[in-house]
């Protein structure tokens, strides 16, 4: 590993049975980075975040966290690291505070250092005020915010947090966001799996996973350079059933690739300068523009790309 790599993953393959979860995956992750691992569920998210935090070993391959062996070194990394998994953590018949004490009794802190971490991390979290109830009283988003909190309690430097914003509001999405970016910002460095497009736009790079196997890695910009050299184009129709005919005119002519995008299409072509000028001519066209490509776009053209060449 070099210095600047905290976690250093080699030909890493977990098999369960017969059927290999993590299928031979490589990768590097740097200190200070907000590195995403983004699939649908059941790609092997889960299962790569938990052999990198020591929860489960390697069928082959190794695993590094900050040049020490994971298998022979959880003990020595525990401090080191903070995990948030997708399940709800936090004991739902224990208040805030006793929750806390709990976590903090994890890695060995006494009561005064952990009412001194959780009135930082309370502030940090922008709670004001801490419930005196049972946290099965709180709604979703406190209690997965509080969780993020419980799993800093010991002032970790490597953060693993696997899918924190399932099933929360977009408010509750956009707060947790907002405080992955400010850990990042005192030098913490994060690792987190989402199956949610959009939140992976805030990560430095990303890994895009499908069953078991990295079919792409680079930042956001990177990837949709690399997968999109050329803008999308986006049309409507002032009648929605010329969607088929226009579709089909398109493709036949070599104008671009098509597909369907609601009542409209959106056309991927290396000739842009020809499509604007067919489309100019259209009658029954209502509007078009150039559109910059979505990670969607990206995930979906990688998993085409990897499936062609398997």
């Amino acid at each position: 590993m070099n210095k600047s790599e905290i976690i250093k993953v080699e030909h890493l393959v977990i098999d369960f049975g017969g059927f290999k979860a993590v299928d031979d995956i490589s990768f590097a992750v740097n200190r200070g980075e907000i590195f995403g691992f983004l699939g649908a569920n059941g790609a092997g998210k889960t299962t790569t975040i938990r052999t990198l935090c020591g929860l489960l070993n390697p069928s082959s391959g190794k695993v590094y966290v900050d040049g020490k062996d994971v298998s022979s070194s959880t003990e020595m990394l525990k401090n080191r690291i903070g995990y948030m998994s997708q399940k709800f953590t936090l004991y739902p018949d224990l208040t805030v505070m006793e929750n806390m004490e709990f976590a903090g009794s994890l890695y060995r802190m006494g009561s005064s250092a952990v009412q001194k971490r959780s009135k930082e991390l309370f502030s940090f979290i922008g709670l004001e005020k801490i419930p005196s109830g049972p946290v099965r009283d709180l709604s979703g988003g406190t209690r997965q915010i509080l969780s993020l909190a419980a799993a800093l309690i010991h002032d970790p430097e490597l953060i693993f947090l696997d899918e924190p914003t399932a099933g929360t509001s977009p408010k509750t999405r956009l707060d947790f966001w907002n405080l992955i970016k400010r850990l990042a910002e005192q030098d913490k460095t994060i690792f987190v799996t989402t199956h949610y497009m959009d939140e992976a736009e805030n990560c430095g790079r990303i890994v895009l996973m499908e069953r078991g196997k990295i079919i792409a890695m680079d930042s956001p910009d990177g990837l949709k350079s690399r997968y999109f050299p050329c803008p999308i184009m986006e049309i409507s129709f002032l009648n929605v059933n010329m969607q088929q005919a226009v579709y089909d005119e398109i493709a036949a002519k070599g104008l671009g690739t098509p597909s369907i995008f609601g009542s409209g299409l959106r056309i991927i072509s290396s000739n842009k300068e020809e499509l604007q000028k067919w489309l100019a001519d259209r009658q029954d066209i209502l509007k078009y523009k150039a559109v910059p490509p979505s990670l969607e776009d990206v995930f979906l053209k990688a998993i085409s790309h990897a499936e062609h060449h398997n």
